[in-house]
């Protein structure tokens, strides 16, 4: 299991090949994008996914939007773009901070998007605070998925949503004999994953209603051929740089083997990529 440690130091580490691999200075996201019929581009693609989270989450100006595991702060600065929302992003990595506090700044919105370091599983901020918790490919990380759903519940302000988009194992308890979840998992640190059936049920148990579960699956296939395509031609680079520098930290010396096992894992059908909205009564 990694824990909060772990996850910020992956980040840290591995901020770099956001940027090269990942086009993250001009997105600013670190997660996968979904394709339609009218997407033209990658960073197309990009956008859709936070346009998606947004039609469904409904947030409008007046709203207070905590955003659970920000990155680089592309999805926050997009939210009070779009809406005119206060959004506050929480971040485990010190480099992400500086990335999205000088995004926040770059835009002008220093006065409308926050940063911090925080747990979103134990943020410490007051009882009914929120409207809104945005959580885009960040609950992945989190050992304990039941920490972050009480969590999120606590800090949400009655009648207040919940809207995340996530890796979901297709099945909780399915056959995985090459191991390609942990191996995936191990180049990403990621734990535990749940079933979208299982995690829709822990929403529920701890007090969430209108549970809503969509399958965008096969939109973002597109994204995970693309990582896997730079997993391949990054590995011999890859390789050669790691015996050149042997003290190369752990989760860089095998990140590129994360695009190879997240696509042969989903063309095994063992995960799916599941949006799904939550209400507090």
């Amino acid at each position: 299991m990694f824990e909060a440690k772990d996850v910020a130091e992956y980040y840290n580490t591995t901020q770099n090949h956001y940027q090269r691999w990942w086009g993250l200075n001009k997105s600013h996201s670190l997660h996968y994008g979904i394709w339609d019929d009218s997407t033209r581009s990658f960073s197309d693609a990009i956008y859709n996914t936070n346009r998606v989270l947004l039609d469904l989450s409904k947030i409008k100006k007046g709203d207070h939007v905590l955003d659970a595991g920000c990155g680089v702060g592309g999805a926050a600065v997009f939210i009070s773009e779009q809406t005119g929302a206060q959004v506050t992003g929480i971040t485990l990595s010190e480099k992400q901070l500086d990335f999205a506090r000088s995004l926040s700044k770059e835009k002008g919105l220093s006065d409308k998007v926050n940063f911090e370091i925080r747990d979103y599983t134990d943020t410490h901020y007051n009882s009914e605070s929120f409207d809104v918790i945005w959580a885009c490919e960040s609950v992945c990380n989190s050992a304990d998925k039941e920490a972050f759903i009480k969590e999120a519940f606590r800090v949400l302000k009655p009648g207040g949503r919940l809207i995340l988009c996530d890796f979901f194992l297709t099945n909780k308890d399915q056959s995985d004999p090459k191991e390609l979840i942990r191996k995936w998992g191990d180049s990403w640190a990621m734990s535990n994953l749940y079933s979208g059936v299982q995690f829709v049920d822990s929403l529920k148990m701890a007090g969430f209603i209108e549970v809503e579960m969509f399958d965008y699956t096969d939109k973002i296939e597109r994204s995970a051929r693309k990582m896997y395509f730079a997993s391949i031609l990054g590995a011999i680079p890859s390789e050669i740089y790691n015996v050149f520098n042997p003290k190369v930290t752990r989760f860089a010396r095998n990140h590129y083997k994360c695009g190879y096992y997240q696509y042969l894992s989903l063309k095994k059908n063992l995960w799916k990529y599941m949006v799904i909205l939550a209400n507090k009564p």
